[in-house]
């Protein structure tokens, strides 16, 4: 597989962490570091890619109604008064 390379400034305090961390789990820390950037990436997108499928139904006219956005709201104790 191929990779590309990426530099990162850390904290004195992160980056003596990220040692512990590395040498407690026998990982370099480059791996941590790619691991830690690809659950970072996965998570932003996921999240990005539900706001422009919101955005999408918005834009289309797809609106929850009066009466569902009420029920929802009644579960977290939220009335409209």
């Amino acid at each position: 597989m191929k990779t590309a390379s990426v530099s990162a400034r850390l904290t004195p305090e992160t980056a003596q962490k990220m040692d512990l961390l590395a040498k407690a789990l026998n990982r370099s820390k480059s791996f941590l570091a790619a691991e830690a950037i690809e659950a970072y990436v996965s998570e932003q997108q996921w999240q990005i890619e539900a706001i422009l499928q919101g955005i999408e139904e918005a834009d289309e006219g797809k609106f929850a109604t009066s009466k569902q956005m009420r029920k929802s709201l009644a579960k977290w104790g939220v009335n409209e008064d």
